[in-house]
């Protein structure tokens, strides 16, 4: 089933299980590998090939055609040694883009060092989001790259019934409203005639600081 449009996810807890069902929502071609047979069974027919198996040992993943992949999820947090295994051989078998979970930084640095591509933290991604959210009044939070982000929040009252090219958005408070919701609660993009109302969400993009800053306004 290594196809163009296929991924291996290997480890079904809570975090591979949403990811992988994510993905097969997308339209996209999942193969879910996981030692444990309750995990594997509460996927089976949900994703397009589920199998129990232990993908720290590299004759295993060779059967199961891992090599073909162009897209493999090691979603192995928890366990740090069959994590670090399962990595190293897939880095030797030359597979072109490895994600990797992540439980610390410590784990991070040991996959960095691997030649892992993408490393993923999401319990710390989550804190750190979760803690966004709960200083100020935004609806969501991305951090796009370090210092950088992508944020969710309703239009503050002063900007209401103002043309975005008149309020100055951007020289007053540093930041760019680039999405807004239409009366459908549609998300269209926003341009110097764009008039904001009382309720409308919109998306801010700009440094942490002056999101979490634009979002506490009246």
């Amino acid at each position: 089933m290594a196809n163009a449009d296929s991924v291996a996810v290997i480890g079904l807890g809570r975090f591979g299980e949403s990811l992988a069902l994510e993905l097969m929502k997308s339209g996209t071609n999942v193969l879910g590998i996981d030692t444990l047979e309750q995990n594997v069974q509460a996927l089976n027919g949900e994703l397009t090939q589920v199998v129990r198996a232990d993908a720290s040992n590299r004759e295993t993943l060779e059967q199961l055609s891992i090599q073909e992949f162009d897209r493999v999820v090691v979603a192995v947090g928890s366990h740090l040694q069959s994590s670090i295994l399962c990595c190293s051989l897939l880095v030797s078998m030359g597979i072109p883009q490895i994600w990797a979970k992540a439980q610390d930084d410590r784990h991070g640095l040991i996959l960095k060092q691997l030649g892992i591509h993408h490393i993923v933290y999401p319990e710390k991604d989550m804190g750190k989001r979760v803690a966004h959210l709960v200083r100020g009044s935004l609806m969501d939070y991305l951090e796009v790259d370090p210092g950088y982000a992508m944020v969710k929040m309703t239009a503050p009252a002063q900007l209401h019934g103002v043309k975005l090219s008149d309020a100055g958005v951007r020289n007053k408070f540093r930041v760019t409203i680039a999405a807004t919701t239409n009366a459908a609660g549609e998300w269209v993009n926003t341009d110097g005639n764009t008039v904001l109302h009382t309720g409308d969400r919109i998306l801010v993009l700009g440094s942490i600081a002056d999101t979490e800053k634009f979002g506490r306004l009246p």
